[in-house]
C-alpha cells in the first residue's frame, strides 16, 4: 500500500515538473518572437571646458568686524555653597550574618497522612 502511494506521488511530482517546465519553454518561445524594440534618442553631450574660470577678486571696502561687548558680571546674591570633604578611603562593612535553612528536610516522610474527610466514620456498633 506504501509503495502504491509512493508511486502516485511521485508521478504526480514528475508530472507537474514536466507541465512548469511546457510553460516555461513557451514562455520564452513568446519572448523571443517579440519585435525588437526601438532604439533611444542619444543625448547629446556638452562641450568640456579647457580652462577654469577666473575667480573674482577680493572687495577692498570691506567693514571690520564687530567686537563682542564686555558684559557686566551680575553680582550674587546667595551665599556661597559650603564645601564637602568626601573621605578618601570607604570603611569596610561587617562580614554579613546569614542563617539560610537547609535545602533539603533531614528525612522525607514515607507514610501518606490520612485525611479525616476522606475516611470513613467510624462504627458505633460492635461486631
Amino acid at each position: 500500500m506504501a509503495s502504491k502511494n509512493l508511486f502516485i506521488t511521485s508521478f504526480l511530482l514528475f508530472l507537474a515538473s514536466s507541465s512548469m517546465s511546457m510553460s516555461f519553454s513557451l514562455a520564452s518561445r513568446h519572448i523571443l518572437q517579440t519585435p525588437t524594440s526601438p532604439n533611444f534618442p542619444t543625448i547629446p553631450t556638452l562641450p568640456n571646458p579647457t580652462t577654469l574660470p577666473p575667480l573674482p577678486q577680493g572687495l577692498i571696502n570691506v567693514p571690520p568686524l564687530p567686537t563682542i561687548p564686555s558684559l557686566p558680571q551680575p553680582k550674587s546674591i546667595y551665599p556661597p555653597l559650603p564645601s564637602i570633604t568626601i573621605p578618601t578611603t570607604i570603611p569596610s562593612l561587617p562580614p554579613a550574618q546569614v542563617n539560610l535553612p537547609p535545602l533539603f528536610p533531614p528525612s522525607i516522610p514515607t507514610t501518606i497522612p490520612s485525611i479525616p474527610f476522606f475516611s470513613p466514620p467510624p462504627s458505633t456498633s460492635n461486631p
